[in-house]
């Protein structure tokens, strides 16, 4: 039995603008993200990537289309429910960590938390456990200026899935690492996602894209082409790095 669906897209466009100034981002998307999978998405400069992110994560609205997380259609739900189904359903790494240079990185992970109205006794346990998983809890109680690039995005990925996350949204969080901390962190995303999270990845590298069950390919705001565990498409699985 395949697993539940956590991520739809239907019909999705987005376009900025309007005239002809409008600048369409992306055009007819249909995407699908099921619970334990990890979809990555490539495609040059300004095809669309980032956009899709945003919109998969509440950040934006759909011009056409429909988004649902969870069973429930974003567009239909009021900024302040929305922004709580994001804020509690939804994990976000970046390329540039986007941690808070005042706060450890125990804060950092437990900040969203408390946010939500858990205490911050419970907020830092959970932010512990967290930092075990990912190999880092002796740097509880260190600041992002005393870690390097590998443990400030490890860091990075506890935060963004601490608590009832389950949609992890990953925007190049190899882009600033080298080839080995890059594949640590891979390794730490596919772990999580086999946990029983789902999960989209940006990336511009095959090698990284190999990690993801499938591969979505965009240009100029449109699908054009699809990789993975579907008949007739294994090229990225044959290289795939997984035991």
């Amino acid at each position: 039995m395949s697993a539940p669906v956590l991520l739809r897209m239907a019909g999705v466009a987005r376009v900025h603008g309007q005239g002809e100034a409008a600048v369409h981002a992306l055009r007819g998307i249909n995407l699908e993200v099921r619970l334990g999978e990890l979809v990555a998405v490539m495609g040059p400069s300004g095809s669309g990537k980032s956009t899709l992110l945003t919109l998969a994560g509440g950040l934006d609205t759909p011009t056409e289309g429909t988004v649902e997380l969870a069973g429930e259609e974003l567009s239909g739900l009021d900024q302040n429910r929305r922004a709580r189904l994001r804020r509690r359903g939804v994990g976000y790494v970046f390329q540039d960590f986007n941690l808070i240079p005042a706060l450890t990185a125990a804060e950092n992970i437990s900040l969203p938390r408390e946010l939500d109205g858990i205490s911050a006794r419970k907020a830092r346990r959970e932010a512990l456990a967290a930092l075990e998983e990912v190999g880092l809890r002796e740097v509880a109680d260190r600041f992002p200026e005393e870690m390097s690039g590998g443990q400030r995005q490890r860091v990075a990925i506890a935060r963004a899935l601490v608590g009832p996350r389950r949609l992890l949204l990953a925007d190049e969080p190899t882009g600033a690492l080298d080839s080995l901390t890059g594949e640590d962190v891979m390794r730490i995303l596919r772990a999580r996602i086999d946990a029983g999270a789902a999960g989209l990845l940006v990336t511009h590298e095959a090698r990284f894209a190999a990690w993801a069950d499938r591969t979505v390919f965009l240009r100029d705001g449109v699908v054009v082409d699809s990789t993975g565990d579907r008949p007739g498409a294994e090229s990225l699985l044959a290289v795939r790095p997984r035991a």
